[in-house]
């Protein structure tokens, strides 16, 4: 993608050129280049609101992003690239560049970015919450969902430092087979001793006691891993994940988490072929993919 200087700029700028900001709205409005126009590549909308600012495909057309170290102007100068836009380029430095050359800059009220504005206790919602998981045997796979019952989160200086959830056993579903006879006998099944024995466990949980941010994720949902202690069938084992925790704007907090467990460490051996022998048809993976979507509310 070729690319343009802030020196540079400045003359294209007396030659007609147009400059659009392909960030958020909420960035556009915060701080933008001024005359500069906003089509946000993030939103599917991008080429048609570039074709409204700009339907002639010759005008020079010169992009920028916060900083130009991610790939968000550069992927945008490639889609209006393709659309038949025949003169983009990417402003080197983004944002900061054009503020650190001194160019002018329009700015508006920008949301507090303190890394503690969000401190505090959160309730998990358990109506907006949900656990689903995927199981796997030699001839096909399942996949459904566990209710979330409760539970808390706990930041602290814009961190993740604390938190539980309980999971209802009790509200195992099948979302993939469509024949009821089936469905309730796999989730018979599922409930049974064979694998979680709900009647004598009926809640499951994880209990957070450490969380290892990962430096290079985005401010705005902070990546990390998750280390902690989950508890199924009464048997309490250590394990760590990688999850995303994003405050968002409304207040609340939305987390989010993809991991595989192995069901054998916790007593579900049905069909596992280290557990048993000459299984056949019978075998089932020990592995489980769990994917978790938190919503959790300021108490």
């Amino acid at each position: 993608m070729k690319t343009t200087t802030c020196a540079e700029l400045k003359d294209l700028l007396t030659s007609g050129a147009i400059v659009i900001d392909v960030m958020t709205p909420e960035d556009y409005a915060a701080c933008h280049l001024a005359g500069a126009h906003n089509a946000c590549i993030y939103e599917m909308v991008f080429l048609d609101r570039v074709a409204e600012l700009v339907p002639e495909r010759n005008t020079e057309l010169v992009l920028y992003d916060a900083t130009g170290s991610r790939l968000t102007a550069e992927v945008a100068g490639d889609r209006l690239v393709q659309a038949g836009y025949r003169n983009v380029s990417v402003l080197e430095g983004g944002l900061a560049a054009l503020k650190a050359a001194g160019l002018p800059v329009e700015t508006g009220a920008k949301p507090p970015t303190d890394a503690g504005r969000c401190d505090g206790s959160y309730l998990i919602d358990a109506e907006r919450s949900s656990l689903e998981w995927i199981g796997r045997n030699l001839n096909n796979r399942h996949h459904g969902t566990i209710g979330v019952q409760g539970g808390e989160l706990v930041l602290s200086d814009g961190r993740l430092t604390a938190g539980s959830i309980v999971l209802d056993m009790t509200s195992i579903q099948n979302r993939d087979l469509q024949d009821p006879y089936w469905r309730d006998l796999l989730v018979s099944h599922l409930k049974s001793v064979d694998f979680f024995a709900v009647e004598r466990f009926p809640t499951a949980s994880f209990r957070l006691t450490r969380w290892e941010p990962e430096s290079s994720g985005p401010p705005e949902a902070p990546e990390g891993t998750v280390i902690g202690e989950l508890t199924i069938r009464g048997i309490t084992r250590p394990v760590g994940f990688p999850a995303i925790v994003a405050p968002q704007e409304d207040g609340s907090i939305k987390a989010h988490a993809h991991f595989d467990i192995d069901r054998t460490l916790w007593d579900a051996g049905y069909g596992s072929g280290k557990l048993f022998e000459r299984l056949g048809m019978h075998l089932v993976h020990d592995l489980v993919t769990l994917e978790l979507f938190i919503l959790a509310l300021r108490k």
